[in-house]
């Protein structure tokens, strides 16, 4: 039910007084809208419009809001219990979950480590890749190469291997740990590699691999750093010669996992296996926070072996049971339908939906991959004034930087997919 306008003003006037929303200011708040409900594709606001959402609430809800099926497996588990610690405990949502993901995971990824967030799946990460060389006698090894124009996250250690001038992060430079960069590969998506990216990855990993633990990228897709689609053959280089050099390859598969390019994992456009396999964001369907790393066994084995003889991380709501039950339906739900079609459908309707955009000035290229459509403009969006336009067209869509993208639900229909591209051609043509 629709707030009653005095209701209305009185929560987004306590929301602007006292709430911090996300990259934002409290001092010049950007405008936030008042979700009521969602079902579906839609948003339905507090003042009774209703939003198509483009945006999946940042690439998670694959399945849509308020799915049957997913609300069934979270009543059901709260009845059971909706938490307990992990420590010396166990439970049939994690050990169920755990199954399929070392089932539909790359091939080795046998051990499982649950965590809170894709962000905190990524420190987990790159902890499992310094203790593992710890624990082989290389602990000289302690940094970790990355990819320019990458993003993996905003916490110290997954700051720390974002790109240090695009990745937002430049303010706490000073602060981080100080890691190597290597240039973003610049072969697009589908072409055979171009030889100055690879001269540049075996240059660095060449002459930093003896102070390296590992190399962190997000296979084919960087996201937030730029929604840059690049060549398969690249990940295949970088496995080899991660494994030439002994180094660990990172995967972060945070936003790329489940279905969203086309494969069911982006490695798997490349056939390669990663070291340490970083996943979240869809891994629930959008219902609740949780997350994944996965190793294989020599790096398990090695760590446990060490000299801490144990791996040093434990999150308090490790492997929450309500999220686990949550995500083994999620993931069911996807591979019991033919996900590889839904995803050619959308890929093909943001390809018609959006080529408009190639023609007007103020665009410098549109680009799409299975679930994803971006239209990268020459300049920064004014989001003070780009935001309302988009609402006003009964869509969600949220661009950063000079990128208006989106990533949405896979059960999105065509009329709906062409409805949110047209509203996006309407507001892009005005720019």
């Amino acid at each position: 039910m629709p707030l009653t306008s005095v209701t209305q003003k009185q929560l987004l006037d306590y929301d602007r007084e006292h709430i911090w929303h996300p990259y934002s200011s409290m001092t010049q708040p950007t405008q936030v809208y008042a979700v009521s409900s969602a079902s579906g594709v839609r948003l339905q606001l507090s003042d009774g419009r209703e939003l198509i959402d483009g945006m999946a609430s940042w690439w998670s809800v694959i399945h849509g809001y308020n799915h049957p099926q997913l609300n069934l497996a979270a009543k059901s588990q709260i009845d059971c219990m909706a938490h307990v610690m992990f420590g010396g405990l166990t439970h049939q949502p994690a050990v169920e979950l755990a199954r399929r993901l070392a089932e539909i995971t790359p091939a080795g990824l046998e051990k499982v480590f649950f965590a809170d967030s894709g962000s905190v799946s990524v420190e987990v990460a790159i902890k499992m890749a310094l203790q593992y060389q710890q624990a082989r006698g290389a602990a000289h090894k302690q940094r970790i190469i990355s990819l320019r124009r990458g993003y993996h996250g905003d916490t110290f250690a997954a700051m720390s291997v974002c790109d240090p001038v695009t990745g937002m992060h430049q303010l706490f430079s000073g602060a981080l740990a100080q890691q190597i960069f290597l240039p973003a590969p610049q072969t697009p998506f589908g072409q055979p590699l171009y030889a100055e990216d690879l001269y540049a990855l075996e240059q660095t990993l060449a002459q930093q691999h003896d102070q390296a633990a590992a190399l962190i990228l997000e296979p084919i897709v960087q996201g937030a750093g730029g929604m840059r689609f690049y060549s398969a053959e690249y990940l295949q280089k970088a496995r080899a010669l991660c494994d030439h050099y002994d180094l660990l390859l990172i995967a972060d598969e945070i936003a790329t996992g489940f279905g969203r390019t086309g494969e069911l994992f982006a490695c798997q456009h490349a056939d390669i296996s990663p070291d340490i396999l970083c996943l979240g964001k869809a891994l629930t369907g959008g219902y609740m926070t949780l997350a994944a790393t996965l190793t294989n066994r020599h790096v398990a084995e090695t760590i446990s072996n060490g000299g801490a003889g144990c791996f040093m991380h434990g999150p308090t709501f490790m492997a929450n049971p309500l999220a686990c039950a949550v995500a083994c339906e999620s993931i069911d739900l996807l591979l019991e339908q033919d996900w590889q079609a839904t995803i050619q459908r959308l890929e093909q309707g943001l390809r018609q939906g959006l080529a408009p955009a190639a023609e007007f000035d103020s665009v410098a290229e549109v680009r799409c991959l299975g679930g994803i459509g971006v239209i990268e403009l020459h300049s920064a969006v004014d989001m003070q004034t780009v935001q309302p336009r988009f609402v006003e067209r009964g869509v969600w869509v949220r661009p950063f930087g000079k990128l208006v993208y989106v990533m949405p639900p896979y059960i999105m229909d065509n009329a709906d997919l062409k409805q949110l591209c047209s509203a996006i051609i309407q507001v892009v043509s005005e720019l």
